[in-house]
């Protein structure tokens, strides 16, 4: 049975970790265009707009202890995937092409590290 004070654990530890990368791209001058930002194909944690214009669809992994699986490791195959097709539906949504990234943002015991063109 799921334990339910464990998902709210998580679920706040992910809160953190996405504010604080949040603030880490805006302080490298992105703009954040959609946090949760939800599709039928899901949901991508951050949506980015660099200085260059292009989007940035971030998944936020956070961990704490010592992992037997790295937040980066945790970005699955099917999972990027899936943020494939949510950056389709942001540039269907937008009525036209527009130049993506995929990034991943580790958060391992609060401390931050940032893949730019992570797949």
């Amino acid at each position: 049975m799921p334990d339910p004070s464990q998902d709210l654990r998580n679920k706040i530890l992910g809160r953190k970790a996405e504010r604080l990368t949040c603030r880490y791209l805006k302080r490298r001058g992105y703009r954040i265009v959609a946090t949760n930002y939800t599709t039928p194909f899901g949901e991508a944690d951050i949506v980015a707009r660099s200085k260059g214009g292009t989007y940035c669809f971030v998944e936020v992994k956070a961990r704490t202890g010592d992992p037997l699986v790295t937040p980066l490791e945790a970005v699955t195959p099917q999972k990027r995937e899936r943020y494939r097709r949510i950056a389709g539906c942001f540039c269907t949504q937008q009525g036209r092409e527009v130049p993506v990234r995929f990034d991943v943002a580790s958060v391992l015991n609060g401390s931050l590290e940032y893949f730019e063109n992570a797949f």
